[in-house]
């Protein structure tokens, strides 16, 4: 990929602010609702956002006022001085923002997942000076979430950004969306001066673990975050569950912890490297024993190809995980995490196998 000069002096926007943090309700709802929620949220706050057009899984349900709230929001400008942001998800919502002077475009994560229509809200924000925060796609997809960025990046636009909300799975688990914070890390290794912000309320799904969420984000260096807050959010029009009241936005701005980068005494220094070589150490054994593992799974291939049985064994695998699972979580490890890596490993094994089994 080319390299991208993010301009990401648009930062300067949250001057004095340390997480830069966009906070408001998840839709407008009426004039009265986001002027009084844009006057209640904690002075550090910036940034108002409001969703003017909400894209919905199932057809029936609120998908937000439309071109009207972008009035709405110009009166809380007007009013509190705030800038806005707002979702974005075709041409048509580009054009409207554009005229009514909305200063932030995110596009959301049902919209990321389609390069035509991203490409369509490039085109359209051609030659403008806008600052556009792109969600990561539903599904975990590094390379598709980059290519967003690059499409931005070819029509002109270098005010850019990202916004984490986690990623769709089919698993049950205690998140809304999947965090696999190593997705958001791994896009940093490739753009190391994008801004990544969090969006713990999609994450969570629940106003609850929005602080322990945001305080993860910040622990990996995030630059800021978003978080969806009401008045009234038992009552609100959409995701009721995951909005936070003003009071408690203020209470998290408050009880979260920014790091420091490194440290530059000479005992984390040596502490830390002493660790790292032992970490180092460890994984190459790791990696030994896995070498060793999957040579026996080779041995297996081979059995079940001289005897013609299938590659995959669903009572095995299942048997397997769950004594995994148990034995993990009795030394301390997450169901996820013991899930995740031998899940990789079986689809390794079975991919050889496969291989083995189909040799000529």
């Amino acid at each position: 990929m080319e390299k991208m000069n993010v301009n990401t002096q648009w930062l300067s926007i949250f001057a004095g602010q340390n997480p830069a943090i966009i906070a408001g309700p998840c839709s407008a709802e009426t004039p009265e609702q986001v002027l009084s929620i844009a006057k209640s949220l904690p002075k550090e706050v910036k940034v108002f956002r409001a969703g003017i057009w909400k894209p919905r899984t199932r057809p029936g349900g609120f998908e937000g006022v439309g071109a009207i709230g972008l009035k709405w929001l110009q009166e809380v400008k007007r009013q509190t001085g705030m800038l806005l942001a707002t979702e974005v998800a075709t041409a048509e919502h580009v054009h409207l923002c554009l005229e009514h002077d909305i200063d932030i475009l995110w596009i959301g994560a049902r919209t990321a997942v389609n390069p035509f229509a991203v490409q369509e809200i490039a085109d359209a924000l051609k030659g403008t000076d806008k600052i556009v925060l792109l969600k990561n796609p539903i599904n975990p997809d590094l390379a598709l979430w980059m290519g967003g960025l690059e499409r931005f990046y070819a029509a002109g636009i270098t005010k850019l950004g990202v916004i984490h909300r986690g990623f769709s799975t089919y698993e049950k688990t205690k998140y809304r969306n999947n965090p696999e914070w190593q997705i958001p890390i791994d896009l940093k290794l490739h753009l190391p001066n994008i801004p990544v912000f969090c969006d713990p309320s999609h994450i969570t799904g629940k106003r609850a673990e929005v602080f322990k969420v945001s305080q993860q984000a910040l622990d990996l260096n995030f630059e800021g975050l978003m978080i969806e807050t009401h008045c009234d959010p038992d009552n609100a029009w959409s995701d009721a569950a995951q909005q936070v009241t003003p009071k408690e936005l203020d209470q998290i701005i408050n009880d979260l912890t920014v790091r420091n980068i490194t440290d530059s005494t000479e005992e984390f220094l040596q502490k830390i490297q002493s660790y790292r070589i032992q970490i180092d150490d460890m994984d190459s054994k790791l990696l030994d024993l896995l070498r060793k593992r999957m040579a026996i799974s080779d041995e297996i291939g081979s059995l079940k190809r001289d005897k013609n049985v299938a590659v995959f064994q669903q009572s095995r695998w299942s048997d397997m995980l769950e004594k995994l699972q148990k034995e993990g979580q009795h030394i301390g490890f997450t169901k996820e995490f013991v899930t995740d890596i031998y899940t990789a490993i079986h689809q390794e094994s079975i991919l050889r196998q496969d291989q083995i089994i189909n040799k000529k």
